[in-house]
């Protein structure tokens, strides 16, 4: 599963006073997405962190190229764009209900061991399922 969809409905409160999205709201957005594909991988982001290991975001870029709106029903395209060594990057998209492109992203995250706050290898449980996917 190297991409995953997710619908994510605009609340009011994501919204400035024209009822566009805030930019800053995106990256939640793109958040919503990873954590929802690294589930629909079988790990989960909480299940990590009990286990000792985090995935802090270290670069993030956004291209914006149509607004969202209140109440509009968007769909967040995570995908899966490579894991070397240390790091995980991932590609977004995002479309409004017309199946129009609104937002592009990147990101790039680094597994990191919380007891040492060191960057670490990802998990053999997690290396294994990605290993599927390049």
């Amino acid at each position: 599963m190297k991409e995953h969809q997710l619908q994510v409905r605009v609340r009011y409160a994501e919204t400035d006073q024209m009822g566009v999205v805030y930019h800053g709201n995106y990256a939640q957005y793109f958040e919503m997405g990873r954590v929802e594909w690294l589930r629909n991988l079988g790990v989960s982001y909480k299940w990590m962190e009990e286990n000792g290991v985090m995935l802090p975001v270290v670069s993030l870029t956004m291209n914006y190229k149509k607004s969202a709106r209140y109440d509009d029903l968007l769909t967040v395209k995570t995908i899966f764009k490579k894991q070397s060594g240390v790091k995980i990057e991932f590609d977004y998209e995002i479309y409004n209900e017309k199946g129009e492109l609104l937002t592009t992203g990147y990101s790039m995250l680094v597994f990191i061991d919380m007891k040492t706050g060191r960057p670490v290898y990802p998990p053999s449980y997690l290396a294994e399922k990605l290993e599927v996917l390049v």
